[in-house]
């Protein structure tokens, strides 16, 4: 396979219609210059006669062991928590910005005593939270660790070995993504690079359960980006029965495949995916109904929480916000009107990846709680909507600070010497996370309204990860008539020039 670089002191020109041959693999070092400083470490950017990909050492292995070394490092660091923070002082944990959810629901969510999440309540139950607070495939996955669990030894061991078993089944979820991504766009495979280094996936990849449905939810855009609608909508379904976001993903490819006239594909993604989510839930549903229902509920009556702007909002006055889960619902709604029209009147069509990273970033940004393991989920997202490692870098710079800042606000609120940071530096750490989130959503909305900056488009390409719709012809676009009927008008009323004897 070749290389192929971009010519950057060129003009942009005119949207080709034809992409590159297909067995041109795009070489992050030919055309990002953040890329290519970082290659330096290494030589440099690799020559025109490199053999790239044609070894043992193909994309997805040397992608699947950076992932592994990234998570790894990423255990190390929750290192302090492992030997002492989790169990023994009230803020140690805080401290060394270790936390993580996992030990300590072993015990809390009755998982230690061999309960079943959904069908018994917990030890700790409370009136408006008796059993299991998390969607269905995630308890499911949950209870597998703990059957893997030792059953001897006093319970801090068995919380470790909980977390440690736990670990290893996310990290297989960290692999299963680094791959779907570098087979959702295939002549961009080393985009999965911002998945497998990011610093945020280090941090936060063992706080909580979310690995899971990120890793179904990358197999499904890889499925739709090989045009096989029906599993993209199986995998969409179980990905929305182990955390509620990935529903997400049907939105954009509605307004898109409005947009191209693809309303086959879109309703056999969207009925497969109902299927799939019913296929795990109705057994639960079933047998116990407040036990299936208790994530719903909870979620509804939550009120806000840390790492929202709602949270800073209710701070500043020192009281709760009636009817917020309306205000949130508004603006959520207003949110995915503005993301439908531009993808209905956007100068040419956006690309899948691109609408499902602002949708999923409009529900983090609206949310009433953000934590810190959120960022997780518009990782893969963002590696396929915008990959240029500067903006990225600056976007995971910004979640890195707010990574230590929740935890420093919370070692603060928790030591009587109040070590750490207050509650207006935790607010800055909040708006940072919220600016640079929306930054990353600017130079996405930038590249939709602008095709021609977009990094995946400049050569030529169409929407490698969008599967049908990928040089697809729209059939329906938002002013286009009017549009018609101005061009025509302007050419009615130019004037006749005498052409030159």
């Amino acid at each position: 396979m070749t290389s192929i670089a971009r010519d950057e002191s060129a003009e942009p020109g005119p949207t080709m219609v034809e992409g590159p041959p297909a067995n041109t693999v795009v070489v992050p070092a030919d055309e990002d210059p953040v890329a290519a400083a970082g290659s330096e470490l290494l030589g440099g950017p690799p020559g025109r006669r490199a053999l790239l990909g044609v070894s043992w050492w193909i994309p997805a292995r040397v992608l699947a062991l950076l992932t592994i070394v990234s998570y790894l490092a990423g255990m190390v660091q929750k290192l302090p928590c492992y030997t002492s923070g989790w169990f023994f002082g009230l803020t140690a944990q805080y401290t060394h910005a270790c936390y993580s959810d996992i030990p300590h629901l072993y015990t809390a969510r009755g998982f230690s005593v061999g309960l079943h999440p959904y069908l018994d309540q917990i030890p700790s139950a409370t009136p408006d939270m008796k059993f299991l607070e998390y969607p269905v495939l995630t308890g499911f996955f949950m209870q597998i660790a703990s059957w893997l669990t030792p059953t001897a030894g006093v319970i801090q061991d068995r919380e470790r070995w909980f977390w440690m078993v736990n670990a290893g089944m996310l990290l297989i979820c960290a692999v299963v993504t680094v791959i779907a991504l570098s087979r959702t766009h295939r002549r961009r495979p080393w985009d999965a690079l911002l998945f497998a280094l990011a610093p945020c996936l280090a941090l936060d990849a063992t706080i909580n359960w979310d690995l899971l449905a990120i890793a179904l939810t990358a197999v499904a855009m890889a499925y739709w980006s090989g045009r096989r609608p029906v599993w993209a909508g199986v995998f969409i379904g179980l990905a929305t029965a182990a955390k509620l976001y990935p529903v997400l993903l049907l939105f954009p490819l509605f307004v898109l495949c409005w947009r191209a006239g693809r309303w086959r594909e879109f309703w056999r993604a969207a009925g497969a995916a109902v299927v799939a989510w019913l296929v795990v839930n109705l057994p639960i549903m079933l047998a116990n109904f407040d036990g299936w229902a208790t994530f719903y509920t909870f979620s509804q009556t939550r009120k806000e929480d840390y790492g929202s702007f709602w949270m800073i909002l209710m701070q500043d006055r020192n009281q709760s916000l009636d009817g917020l889960n309306t205000w949130i619902g508004v603006l959520l709604v207003l949110c995915f009107l503005a993301i439908g029209w531009l993808a209905l009147s956007a100068p040419r069509r956006p690309r899948y990846a691109q609408l499902v990273f602002l949708a999923v970033a409009a529900f983090v940004v609206t949310n009433k709680v953000y934590s810190p393991q959120y960022v997780l989920w518009l990782i893969p997202l963002a590696a396929l909507a915008r990959p240029r490692w500067r903006d990225f870098l600056i976007w995971q710079a910004c979640e890195v600070l707010y990574f230590l800042g929740i935890w420093s606000y919370l070692a603060y609120l928790g030591d009587t010497k109040q070590h750490g940071i207050g509650q207006d530096w935790y607010h800055f750490a909040v708006l940072l996370h919220l600016l640079g989130t929306l930054y990353l959503c600017g130079m996405v909305i930038r590249d939709i309204l602008r095709p021609e900056l977009d990094p995946v488009r400049w050569d030529g390409s169409d929407d490698p990860s969008g599967g049908v719709l990928d040089l697809a012809t729209d059939v329906f676009v938002l002013g286009q008539a009017r549009r018609l009927r101005a061009e025509e008008s302007y050419r009615a009323e130019e004037p006749v020039v005498a052409p030159v004897p």
